[in-house]
């Protein structure tokens, strides 16, 4: 029964965020937020409507900023990956590039959002997810993998996509829980 109430909290934290994240500048916010509600609940406290709005708020400060830095970084590589994929003499190895360059910037920044607490500053925050996200190879590709099956389950059933965004922020969780070595 306990397994049902994490795939009930998944299914809230990504209908939150996804609600949070609608604005665009509160995106990572919203990240940060769902994973500290996936937290909360992994550690018994409070998993209330409420405590993750306050979530959000505690985030913003900075948060933002970072939000509208990752979403201008994302549009960039897709401008980039819709241009070249237009044939452009080399674009195929340039696609890889921006590809891999994407999928780094969304391990990063869930990463980022899985270890965010109450009163980081998100510059630290991100520093360190990205020195882990390269230090730690194993983590990173559960990470990706987890944003691999969002896509295909999603590709396959839109109507998932709400669970599986809470299922990808407990993947981020896990996966800086788990002990590394």
């Amino acid at each position: 029964m306990r397994k049902l109430a994490l795939l009930g909290e998944c299914l809230t934290a990504g209908l939150l965020v996804l609600l949070v994240a609608l604005p665009v500048v509160t995106l990572v916010p919203a990240l940060a937020a769902g994973c500290a509600h996936v937290k909360a609940h992994v550690d018994g406290e409070t998993t209330a409507v409420r405590a993750f709005f306050a979530r959000v708020r505690s985030a913003l400060p900075g948060g933002w900023q970072l939000s509208l830095g990752v979403v201008a970084a994302f549009a960039v590589l897709a401008v980039d990956l819709v241009v070249l994929g237009a044939g452009l003499a080399g674009g195929v190895v340039v696609m890889a590039v921006c590809s891999a360059a994407a999928a780094g910037l969304a391990v990063v920044v869930l990463r980022s959002a899985a270890t965010w607490s109450p009163g980081a500053r998100w510059g630290a925050v991100v520093r360190e997810a990205a020195r882990r996200a390269a230090v730690d190879a194993r983590g990173s590709s559960l990470v990706l993998m987890a944003l691999g099956v969002l896509v295909v389950v999603t590709w396959q059933l839109p109507a998932l996509f709400v669970p599986m965004v809470g299922c990808v922020l407990m993947a981020a969780v896990a996966v800086e829980r788990r002990p590394v070595g």
